[in-house]
């Protein structure tokens, strides 16, 4: 059963007539492992924020996204263009420095942010704080970027996603 989802979620994008980019290449930026030098460089670069993505390795939900939302060259690009973008190991060993200049490392820096389960999505102003957060996959590429859309419109501070969801579908 494993060997047939990976099959699925390996073919899924060959199934579409979308522009398909490598996630790891094309959708996350690299790390500098310090995310108080990350927000230096994401005010530089004119950014809105930060966003991280949480996954751990044998998730299916992680897998899918990358595979078949955070692939697609639109979805890419609107990301980019807006954010600076980091995978965090929630089992990973690697140090980093978080937002306040603790040195920490990936999975104790998840369970710091309450990150339970895979994939959680934070977003983070340009102070480092915490705006938002999203639990579980996306349902696919326009919820994807409907959900970035409810972070740069501020729309996180008056109403939650699944409110912002349905009134946008209206």
């Amino acid at each position: 059963m494993k060997y047939l989802i990976g099959f699925l979620l390996a073919i899924m994008p060959l199934l579409s007539n979308a522009d398909i980019r490598e996630t790891e290449k094309h959708f996350f930026d690299p790390k500098l492992g310090n995310f108080q030098e990350e927000l230096t460089e994401a005010r530089k670069q004119g950014k809105q924020g930060i966003m991280l993505f949480f996954e751990m390795d044998d998730c299916p939900w992680c897998a899918r996204m990358k595979s078949t939302i955070m692939n697609q060259s639109e979805v890419q690009d609107f990301y980019r263009k807006h954010f600076l973008i980091f995978p965090i190991d929630t089992n990973g060993d690697t140090s980093m420095t978080d937002f306040k200049g603790n040195e920490t490392i990936e999975k104790t820096y998840a369970l710091q942010n309450r990150v339970r389960a895979t994939p959680t999505i934070l977003f983070f102003d340009l102070d480092g704080n915490l705006i938002t957060r999203h639990t579980g996959p996306t349902k696919d590429t326009s919820e994807f970027l409907l959900l970035a859309r409810y972070v740069l419109e501020g729309a996180h501070k008056q109403k939650p996603f699944a409110i912002y969801k349905q009134q946008a579908v209206k």
